[in-house]
């Protein structure tokens, strides 16, 4: 309605200011004149009312609540998450807030730290602050087979065995290379990684392939296979054996260069860690026994000549690296003759090598259980 001849039109956020100004002095007489605490409770509780929107909540909350946003989570759904938590009174009013803000789509997932019955406003910045996100880490150091990752994985998160051996087999939801024969083993890239809410089993391989197609990439593996003229999965078997012998990258490529050399002399491979791939290592000792390595399996490098079926561990980027640039030895035999500092020594002949292998007999004589 158009205001009358002569008559400014009423600003109502005026009439709001100075009303607010007005009940804070009624207030003030209210606790002189009413002498009490009671006046004062019953007046703050009505002018908390009139001067606060019925969808939002004030001050600095009540007390810690986590809350966990998942990935893909929209600002609806985080809005119902936080309301379900007690943590913002409105959806509506929270959802208003962050199109406000501009900063909606900078929004992570993850758990959080926040406190119950706050402002909108306070809600979405402290969702924004990473300082309150509560991350979940694992760790696969390099040279765990897959089954020794799936255990890191149930024990440490508590996700059913199960699941994890599904997660694996799912080739349709992995992303593997095609020369992987549909099989992890091998590119479960050893690493330290943010594990996403709710946690999967096939989230976290996922991300583990991710991160492998990340160094592969990086290393040109399958460029520098093909320059060698060796398939990429040998290359990556070839990586895993050595994981699995030393994990010193400087002794590496010179295990590399035992690798080749033994194989264009058709020698056998000879090595402990394939035999612990199937036989297994309960013991953690880095030896085998004879009937382990007398057992007919294809994994078997003391009983078949050449490389196993496939990898035997995930490798990190230096063991790939030694396979793809193996040092320029002659050697054919080494032994790591000190467990404790990973002191490894190669040898050309058997002779040298004897006397090496008497060296580590020493130190297994000095350190009993440890060999």
């Amino acid at each position: 309605m158009a205001p009358m001849d002569g008559q400014k039109p009423v600003d109502w956020r005026n009439v709001a200011y100075y009303a607010r100004g007005a009940f804070a002095v009624i207030i003030a007489l209210a606790v002189l004149v009413g002498g009490g605490y009671f006046a004062y409770s019953k007046i703050t509780e009505v002018y908390t009312d009139l001067t606060t929107p019925e969808d939002d909540y004030v001050g600095d909350g009540t007390g810690e609540v986590e809350v966990v946003i998942p990935q893909g989570a929209g600002i609806t759904q985080i809005g119902d998450i936080l309301y379900e938590a007690g943590v913002v009174k409105s959806v509506r009013k929270f959802r208003s807030e962050a199109q406000r803000s501009g900063q909606a789509g900078e929004l992570q997932a993850g758990r959080f730290r926040l406190q119950k019955e706050l402002p909108a406003e306070t809600a979405f910045a402290m969702l924004l602050d990473p300082a309150n996100i509560q991350r979940i880490w694992i760790t696969f150091p390099e040279g765990l087979t897959s089954a020794e990752q799936a255990q890191r994985i149930h024990n440490e998160l508590e996700v059913p065995m199960e699941e994890i051996e599904a997660a694996y087999a799912n080739t349709e939801a992995l992303t593997l290379p095609e020369w992987a024969e549909g099989d992890v083993e091998g590119l479960l890239f050893p690493s330290r990684y943010v594990v996403a809410e709710p946690i999967t089993a096939l989230g976290i391989v996922q991300r583990q392939l991710s991160q492998f197609n990340t160094v592969a990439s990086r290393v040109d593996l399958a460029g520098r296979a093909e320059a060698l003229e060796i398939e990429p999965r040998d290359i990556l078997t070839i990586a895993s054996i050595i994981e699995g012998e030393v994990s010193n990258p400087d002794y590496q490529p010179l295990v590399a260069a035992v690798i080749y050399n033994r194989i264009e002399q058709d020698m056998k491979l000879e090595m402990d860690s394939t035999v612990h791939f199937f036989a297994g290592n309960e013991g953690g000792g880095v030896t085998t026994t004879a009937e382990q390595r007398a057992t007919d399996h294809p994994y078997n490098t003391y009983f078949h000549e050449g490389l196993p079926p496939g990898p035997i561990t995930n490798p990190g980027e230096s063991a790939m690296n030694a396979a793809l640039s193996p040092a320029d030895s002659d050697a054919i035999f080494f032994v790591t003759i000190d467990l404790d500092t990973g002191e490894t020594v190669f040898a050309d002949t058997y002779e040298e090598h004897e006397q090496n292998v008497a060296t580590w007999q020493q130190w297994c004589g000095e350190n009993p259980g440890r060999c």
